[in-house]
């Protein structure tokens, strides 16, 4: 008799052992995903009265760390959750969490206690995985101006995610060489930030990806820049009548300027010819004319 019993009890720990695997199994199955700074409430799964809450004993924890008990009737919140969590008892004595952080990520397991003779003894048993997502935002670009004639500067810059990103130009779907990249981490939040800066000739075309991995995912934004078109004479129409005009203009002035020296050489000697036969006439007609009047005077 004392040996069948003796035979018995491993098989009935063997037993509990299972069938606490068994709850374990398949309270690991829910998961919840949530975002940053948003509410989340995880549901215990078991319904109880708060009549009954001043027998027994029910704990949140995650990864083994207490979150909020209930014990004697009297809840404690535990440090990391103050002010920001509570127990949903009507609600299957669910664990509600506001404002969360990165760092409320892991797995939550709820602990149902009841007293007997010797103490207590697990009454109910769930967990469930907490995951929270922090997405970049969609990456700004952003001109910083012409370091010289013919190199310009942009910058990529995007905040707000996790886990910590890497940061890569694509051109062509080849990577290429950044001028400075750097990546900072918020204390409180864990939230990353990314920013770098690409420098490029401004005299060809160009179509620049800046590329943002983290963990699983990406996120990017695209800078194109269209080298300025430069036209010489022979490409554009205006400019070459412009240059026409302007051929003209000088070859008409250049004319008339000739034509005016030439004149004044060919016409210049006869004009001074005549200009000194005019004063003889005059010269003459001054000595001339008191002759012609005492000759008139004889008469």
């Amino acid at each position: 008799m004392d040996h069948a019993l003796r035979q018995g009890v491993p098989h009935l720990m063997l037993s509990r052992l299972l069938v606490l695997a068994g709850l374990l199994y398949l309270a690991s199955g829910r998961q919840v995903t949530k975002a940053v700074r948003e509410a989340v409430m995880l549901s215990c799964e078991y319904n109880i009265s708060v009549n009954e809450l001043e027998r027994v004993r029910v704990y949140w924890q995650k990864d083994r760390q207490v979150v909020l008990s209930i014990t004697s009737g009297r809840t404690e919140v535990w440090t990391g959750y103050e002010n920001r969590t509570t127990l949903d008892i009507p609600n299957n004595l669910s664990l509600v969490i506001l404002t969360l952080r990165l760092s409320d990520r892991g797995t939550y397991s709820c602990v149902v206690q009841k007293p007997e003779k010797n103490g207590f003894k697990l009454q109910h048993l769930s967990s469930v995985m907490l995951s929270i997502r922090a997405d970049f935002l969609v990456p700004s670009i952003t001109d910083l101006g012409n370091l010289s004639t013919n190199i310009k500067r942009i910058l990529c810059s995007t905040s707000g995610g996790f886990p910590k990103p890497r940061l890569s130009w694509l051109e062509n779907g080849e990577e290429i060489d950044a001028t400075n990249t750097s990546i900072s981490q918020d204390p409180l939040t864990e939230l990353f930030t990314v920013s770098s800066e690409l420098d490029f000739n401004m005299t060809s075309n160009h179509s620049f990806k800046c590329l943002i991995k983290y963990g699983d995912t990406t996120v990017s934004e695209t800078f194109s820049w269209q080298k300025p078109q430069q036209q010489d004479g022979r490409d554009n129409p205006n400019n070459q009548l412009s240059v026409w005009m302007s051929f003209l203009t000088a070859v008409s002035v250049f004319l008339v300027i000739a034509l005016g020296a030439l004149a004044c050489n060919r016409f210049a000697p006869r004009w001074r010819e005549r200009r000194r036969n005019e004063a003889r006439l005059q010269i003459r007609t001054i000595y001339s004319e008191p002759e012609r009047q005492r000759a008139e005077q004889n008469v």
